[in-house]
């Protein structure tokens, strides 16, 4: 079996697979256990894969060697994939507030040209998923597993104005509409 070359680096590695996903390595962590010989290593590493598309995982994996463990990894993200509602295929609909043990993830939708501004991990996340603009600030801890956990927790509140008015059992429009018209009535009085 033969392995594709890889790029250097120990965190923020890209690569394009079949189906048109980018898995990003955000990172690798060697682990110990004692035995009574002494230590065994292992590796443990995070991956998060999306479509750019507004599709996005991240998976977790462990084994001896690295590029098993980031394998397994990238197979658990594939399987743990959602979907996001964007805006204009750039940006979030709202603001959303993740929270994941001691971390808590802020998520903002922005203006065009923004760019993503975050941290580490979960500016992987946004890279993945597609988004181009967007602010994210993670609080209360740095470990890059809680925070992604935190991410998308936000990521699964966000809603599409489409959603939103099918839950409230009205036409999309009307959700917009309202402003309008009380503005027109008002100028009629």
């Amino acid at each position: 079996m033969a392995r594709e070359p890889r790029e250097g680096g120990r965190g923020g590695r890209e690569r394009e697979q079949g189906d048109e996903l980018v898995d990003k390595l955000v990172t690798i962590n060697r682990v110990a256990k004692v035995v009574k010989g002494g230590r065994r290593f292992a590796f443990a590493a995070l991956v998060v894969v999306g479509d750019q598309k507004g599709r996005v995982g991240y998976g977790a994996g462990k084994a001896r060697e690295v590029p098993e463990a980031i394998r397994k990894a990238t197979e658990r993200a594939r399987r743990n994939m959602i979907r996001v509602p964007m805006k204009e295929g750039r940006t979030l609909h709202h603001d959303a507030v993740g929270h994941f043990g001691a971390g808590e993830v802020v998520v903002r939708a922005a203006e065009a040209g923004t760019g993503i501004i975050a941290g580490g991990p979960i500016r992987a996340v946004f890279e993945s998923l597609g988004i181009s603009d967007v602010v994210a600030k993670s609080l209360g801890t740095r470990n890059p597993h809680n925070m992604i956990k935190a991410a998308f927790n936000a990521l699964e509140r966000a809603s599409s104005p489409r959603q939103v008015a099918a839950r409230r059992g009205k036409k999309t429009f009307e959700l917009f509409g309202r402003r309008e018209q009380s503005e027109t009535e008002a100028a009629n009085v």
